[in-house]
């Protein structure tokens, strides 16, 4: 039986905040599958504090006015979920994706530094001469949780490339705490053994992105998946509440018992 959870919000449910996720990958230094950059967020956070996450964060005004000026003719919304995309991770690792321009080690850094004393990224782009390739984020989900007893946030998920990741990482400590290189099956394996907490839709991330080796395998299905607004919902099944997806969205699991989902 379906929970009223997957109708639209009701008057007592916050408006969604709009977000944007970027799960990076890069080619795993001894061969093996490609890893994906995580991040453990910090314990003191209210929504899914000490969980371990792909990095992200609020889509903001300046990036849809960003957005506006330099995308016209894109959506405007998707625009700004990946100029947010772009801002949060060099925000919270230091990493440049998704622009065009040189980059290296020391011009991350110091546009890193530019970008917390300005909090926007329009001047970190101008100073450094970087454009924005929007077409280098590839739109993989979008999630639209609407449990009453969680924060509303309406995320896009965008795919992007590292390639070899030979580069250092940054702690956003007022954030996060920890940031470390994982392939997907590993980041489950670490969740099932305790090491990490992840929420519900990471882990079903985690598991649909297991299925590919490498970015490429990734990308393929992205762009061969029609992306849907994933709306858990709760069913009951056989006596037991399961926390449920839809299951037109490319996901190979689908839910797990509430008792065990981890929603933040």
């Amino acid at each position: 039986m379906q929970s009223d959870e997957t109708s639209p919000p009701h008057d007592d449910v916050p408006a969604a905040r709009p977000a944007a996720t970027i799960v990076i990958f890069r080619n795993d230094p001894s061969g093996g599958p490609a890893q994906l950059l995580l991040v453990e967020r910090s314990g003191s956070m209210v929504f899914a504090g000490g969980a371990t996450v792909f990095p992200g964060g609020r889509v903001d005004d300046a990036d849809r006015a960003l957005a506006s000026r330099l995308a016209p003719q894109l959506d405007l919304d998707d625009a700004a979920a990946r100029i947010a995309a772009i801002r949060e991770t060099l925000e919270e690792t230091g990493l440049v994706v998704g622009v065009q321009g040189t980059v290296n080690e020391a011009l991350a850094a110091a546009a890193r530094q530019r970008l917390l004393e300005t909090g926007t990224l329009s001047p970190v782009l101008d100073e450094f001469a970087w454009t924005p390739l929007f077409d280098d984020l590839v739109l993989f989900a979008r999630w639209w949780p609407r449990m009453r007893e969680t924060r509303i946030y309406d995320t896009r998920f965008y795919l992007a490339d590292l390639g070899t990741g030979a580069v250092d990482l940054v702690v956003d400590s007022t954030e996060n705490q920890h940031l470390f290189w994982a392939s997907a099956q590993e980041a489950l394996q670490m969740a099932d053994d305790g090491r990490i907490k992840v929420i519900f839709p990471t882990r079903r991330n985690l598991e649909r992105l297991a299925r590919f080796p490498d970015f490429a395998g990734a990308r393929a299905h992205a762009l061969a998946t029609p992306v849907v607004t994933i709306t858990p919902w709760i069913e009951q099944r056989e006596g037991v509440s399961w926390l449920m997806i839809r299951d037109d969205a490319g996901y190979p699991v689908r839910g797990e018992p509430l008792s065990s989902a981890f929603r933040g």
